[in-house]
């Protein structure tokens, strides 16, 4: 069967081998060499499907094709140019294993078609549905899998930006995990990746700085992926396993309620992960792979985020240093502050001597009581320095 590509088509199934759309009229091939046969997903910026290629013996292939459902002109600018850069970023990063490469970018009949690799198998939500939640042991394997693709594109500066389960293909053939849908993949320059501009990615996935401020950075991803995570293993959507009146991530207590857990290590590594603030989260891939490997991560503590009314968790203080002894400086001797040294290293508590017995006959007036952690002796040598201190010296 040929499918044809004209949207407004009544009767879009053709018989294999027709040239021309029996229904409409229309062209059934994309420069004379790409057929749809099947249609496989639509959305609000176009539809893809099932092609064949036949310069490479019928082989395989996914075609898109850029039919936005708005037309204002602006708007309609900006998804020409989403769609132009996903071609852009699959030229760039296809050549990795687990990344689909693009095979033609080109316009026809004032459509845009991008056509790429066929990945045939199934995406990660709908393999939740199929099979059920993921456990730990899966759950690494899939960060294990997922991760090196991360550290491919963010070492050619490329930051996704919509890393959730549908993006995510589980393919049949070898089982490894491919990454889709570089849409809204944003570049950076040198080494700076953030890129202020437009606020892309899902609701629910998608961190509160590129929601709000049109910025990504890698640790972007790594939250987008830390959502994805406990997506698949609790079952749940993101929006229940985010407490918004805490401010918190709940996914523990929602597997809890399971009656499954992971480990504490595996915990601490989807915890930090899902950290608010950037600057909380892994910097890199890179890093939470060392941190699945090494397993020496401590649990969270984020810090205060903006606008929060819950204070963070202040570190415990350095352990107290001993104070250095200060040394006389040539011109600066003071014979006061020296005397009084001398005079209270004599009643330091190993030296202090022994109290006054009282006389015979004699009743003993006890001194009034000194509030807590009262020092007579500091007390007065402080006194004593203050009348005849610095100011008074020569």
């Amino acid at each position: 069967m040929t499918y044809c590509l004209n949207p407004h088509c009544p009767n879009p199934p053709n018989p294999e081998g027709t040239k021309f759309c029996l229904s409409c009229g229309a062209k059934l091939t994309l420069r004379s060499r790409y057929r749809a046969v099947e249609l496989i997903g639509q959305g609000g910026m176009g539809r893809t499907f099932l092609g064949i290629d036949e310069d490479r013996l019928n082989a395989s292939c996914a075609i898109k094709q850029f039919f936005p459902a708005i037309q204002a002109t602006t708007a309609l600018a900006k998804a020409t140019e989403l769609f132009k850069r996903e071609a852009e970023q699959l030229l760039q990063l296809g050549e990795h294993p687990q990344i689909p490469s693009l095979y033609a970018y080109f316009e026809q009949e004032k459509r845009w078609y991008l056509v790429q690799e066929f990945i045939d198998g199934v995406n990660l939500l709908e393999e939740l549905k199929q099979q059920g939640t993921f456990d730990e042991a899966k759950m690494r394997a899939l960060l294990g899998d997922v991760l090196p693709i991360l550290q491919f594109i963010h070492q050619r500066q490329v930051v996704h930006r919509d890393i959730k389960p549908e993006n995510i293909l589980r393919r049949r053939r070898d089982g490894k995990l491919v990454l889709v849908d570089f849409g809204v993949a944003k570049q950076g320059s040198g080494t700076q990746l953030a890129q202020t501009g437009t606020r892309a990615g899902t609701q629910g996935y998608a961190p509160m700085e590129q929601l709000r401020g049109g910025q990504a950075y890698p640790a972007s991803d790594l939250y987008s992926l830390g959502v994805t995570c406990v997506q698949l293993l609790t079952g749940k959507m993101p929006e229940d396993l985010y407490d918004s009146m805490e401010a918190q991530w709940v996914w523990k207590a929602q597997l809890q309620k399971q009656g499954r857990a992971v480990s504490a290590q595996f915990a601490a590594v989807l915890d930090k992960m899902l950290q608010e603030l950037v600057r909380d989260r892994f910097s890199s891939a890179t890093e939470v792979l060392q941190a699945l490997a090494d397993g020496a991560i401590a649990p969270q503590t984020p810090s205060k985020a903006p606008g929060s009314n819950k204070p963070a968790i202040a570190p415990a203080p350095p352990p107290a240093q001993p104070t250095p002894k200060t040394v006389a400086q040539p011109g600066s001797f003071d014979a006061i502050a020296a005397d009084l040294a001398e005079i209270k290293s004599q009643f330091t508590p190993g030296n202090a001597p022994p109290p006054a017995k009282p006389q015979s006959g004699k009743t003993t007036t006890p001194s009034p009581a000194k509030p807590s952690g009262f020092d007579a002796l500091e007390a007065e040598l402080e006194s004593l320095k203050s009348e005849y201190g610095e100011s008074n010296s020569e």
